[in-house]
């Protein structure tokens, strides 16, 4: 975008001290917001809204274009006759310097200042060096030989300490899992093929440009041509099962093909060809069999220390039953973390056979962030759902933290399918600033999206090509506080639940008080859902706002969210080719969004997908609610609506309803009339004229 006041000059890309990116002219230091921008730098967004309406009032032609839409912009006065432009096609803001500094100084609830250490620094070059990759085969060795090891100790303690005859238990449980791992690549097939509206092609059915690099790939590597099944959906996905490099199955969707250029669908299936070669398949199964067996130890050690008293060594199967639980949990850390390395391996498999890293990193972004770019001529876009679950550890993104694969992107007036990199990097953010991007990575099968483009871009610089993203921006400040005032209030309800009636124990005493303590338990428990649910659905007042405001908003996460209107058009079902699916994906001007729409059960969601949610696709719609990100952004229903067609989640109501009832309940429990009498008569004594009263 160029300055509308300096002719050729183009807008930069700097920081706020919120963390919020927005356009400045770096000669006049005018400022651009995109519609509902301006809301994310309000104390008061209702009251921001309320002044914005009565300045449209005054709407009048203004000779200045828009950098955006490059349209006649018109001239509004913001209350203390500040005069700004406003963009009626696309509802973005322009403020000169001093219209932007008198705005700030005529209103106390707007906060927004440019943080000059963090402007974007341009790197002539990248890194000198290779960003090192583990040894692949090391890491496996040592990875699971350590995890076998510690199996094996779990299982001599049970053996020698607790007397349990594990040996055909094992045995049976190493046979089951060998079992499933033999007959379920059939079973996906099937399910696939059934839920899924997936279709086996054969070679001559592929497109010739990756029939023709896949037998080149496979060549090159002396294994068979995978079997390639086709999604009939819009949404881009790829995964890969099997047995070993000989029998794997790839699968992609025919939004995948849609929406990557050839040779980026050429990296992607490259990736999961990766996987196939490096037998992720056979030993990502191997490595999770130790978490399932220290978890039928845990289960058996149990029912034996259940089964015995103290004296007969009932204790000690019991801290040995508590060794094999915790060990399960380290050890399913441990296979969490050796599948994020194998797909940094992946992708640098991609980038080797492709002899282009970009090409992965182009498509990464696309599928991952859903940055598209779309020409401005461009009258009509293909639909581009945004969800498919990736099957297993093998998926092009994990199936829980990555299930919405589109964000924001379509760019106007840029080339077809290039990506604004403003925006990728304005995506990247919140993977590489925000603490619960760190969290919900060390419970993910797959690296975040930005740090695996940071690898791609180190090893096509090393290749001697340009990097395809240098993100050189420095964090503007810390994101902690807000993490854990977050973390506090997720975790606000198993806090009471465990304190409150240890409070009241320490009190009153334990002996003979279980009711009371009971009632306390759930009555703080019900208190502080209350309050959790205070703080996650924050309402009152959902301003409109553009996909691409929300998404450059950093402190965002699944606790705390983002009051908004969301108007655009429905392009797809959450998980597509499902039938079942409830969700929907919306496009706007600016970009597109996963929605999540929550009801109370899970069947009531299948029912709706299955009956209601067909009639919404392709409907202009306005939807308001919670914008979150856990890491992939998305926007939680509170209500949508099509015309007269309206749908409502009764998901915060039915929550809120529910913590009610446990504080009531804890209160009658707590506090029955025979407790309170009790109570009274030993603590009080009452005086009524005269008469006194025990």
């Amino acid at each position: 975008m160029y300055c509308p006041k300096c002719s050729g000059i183009e807008l930069e890309a700097v920081l706020t001290r919120q963390g919020i990116e927005v356009e400045r002219c770096p000669r006049c230091q005018g400022i651009w917001l995109d519609r509902g921008e301006l809301f994310l730098f309000a104390d008061d967004p209702e009251a921001v809204t309320e002044r914005l309406r009565q300045a449209m009032r005054t709407r009048r032609p203004a000779p200045l274009l828009s950098p955006q839409s490059g349209q006649a912009m018109e001239e509004i006065t913001y209350p203390g006759e500040v005069v700004i432009d406003y963009c009626p096609s696309s509802g973005g803001l322009w403020f000169d310097e001093k219209e932007l500094r008198a705005a700030l100084a005529r209103d106390r609830d707007l906060h927004l200042e440019i943080d000059h250490s963090s402007l974007a620094r341009r790197h002539a070059a990248a890194t000198a060096a290779l960003l090192p990759l583990p040894n692949l085969l090391l890491r496996s060795t040592l990875t699971l030989a350590g995890l076998y090891a510690v199996l094996g100790a779990v299982t001599i303690a049970a053996a020698e300490f607790a007397g349990l005859g594990l040996e055909w238990a094992v045995g049976a449980a190493l046979a089951v899992m060998a079992l499933q791992f033999l007959i379920g690549p059939f079973i996906m097939d099937l399910s696939l093929r059934w839920l899924y509206r997936m279709r086996w092609l054969t070679p001559a059915q592929l497109p010739a440009h990756l029939r023709d690099f896949m037998e080149r790939v496979c060549r090159e590597q002396k294994i068979r041509l995978p079997h390639l099944g086709m999604i009939e959906d819009g949404a881009p996905q790829a995964f890969t099962y099997g047995h070993s490099p000989n029998n794997a199955r790839i699968v992609i969707s025919r939004g995948l093909l849609e929406l990557l250029e050839e040779e980026e669908a050429q990296a992607v299936v490259a990736h999961e060809i990766g996987h196939a070669v490096h037998w992720d398949m056979f030993l990502m199964t191997v490595a999770q069999m130790v978490p399932l067996l220290l978890y039928y130890l845990y289960r058996s050690l149990i029912r034996a220390a259940r089964s015995r008293d103290d004296k007969k060594g009932g204790g000690g199967v019991a801290v040995i039953a508590i060794g094999a639980y915790l060990l399960y949990i380290v050890s399913e850390y441990a296979v969490l973390w050796f599948s994020r390395t194998r797909e940094y391996h992946a992708d640098r498999f991609a980038g080797e056979v492709t002899g282009n890293p970009s090409l992965l990193a182009s498509a990464l972004a696309k599928i991952g962030y859903g940055l598209a770019g779309q020409a401005a001529s461009d009258e009509a876009t293909p639909e581009r759902n945004a969800r498919l679950d990736a099957v297993g550890a093998l998926g092009i993104f994990d199936r829980d933290t990555a299930t919405s694969m589109a964000i924001a992107g379509y760019s106007r007036g840029i080339r077809a399918g290039e990506i604004d990199k403003t925006r990728l990097k304005g995506a990247m953010r919140w993977d590489l600033w925000n603490p619960w991007a760190k969290w919900f990575e060390l419970n993910s099968t797959h690296p975040l999206i930005a740090k695996r483009l940071r690898y791609l871009s180190n090893q096509a610089a090393l290749q001697g090509q340009e990097p395809f993203i240098l993100f050189d921006e420095a964090q503007p400040e810390s994101y902690w506080d807000e993490f854990f005032d977050d973390l506090v209030v997720y975790l606000l309800p198993a806090i009471a639940l465990v304190l409150a009636p240890l409070a009241l124990g320490a009190v009153l005493g334990f002996e003979g008080n279980g009711a009371r303590l009971l009632g306390a338990a759930l009555a703080a428990f019900g208190a502080a859902l209350l309050v959790r649910f205070a703080y996650s659905y924050r309402g009152g007042f959902y301003p409109e706002m553009s996909v691409a405001a929300l998404l450059k908003r950093v402190k965002v996460s699944a606790v705390r969210p983002v009051p908004c209107t969301l108007r655009g058009t429905v392009i797809g079902r959450g998980v597509p080719g499902y039938i079942f699916s409830e969700d929907f994906v919306i496009r706007d001007e600016t970009g597109i969004m996963f929605l999540d729409l929550r009801q109370p059960l899970g069947l009531w969601e299948a029912f709706f997908g299955l009956l209601r949610a067909e009639r919404y696709q392709g409907r202009e719609v306005t939807v308001e609610g919670w914008y979150r990100r856990a890491p992939v952004p998305y926007v939680e229903i509170r209500r949508l609506t099509a015309g007269d067609d309206t749908v409502r989640s009764w998901a915060p109501f039915c929550y809120a309803l529910t913590a009610a009832a446990l504080l009531a309940a804890g209160a009658v429990i707590g506090l029955t009339p025979e407790a309170v009498w009790a109570w009274i008569d030993a603590n009080c004594e009452f005086h009524f004229v005269g008469f006194e009263c025990d």
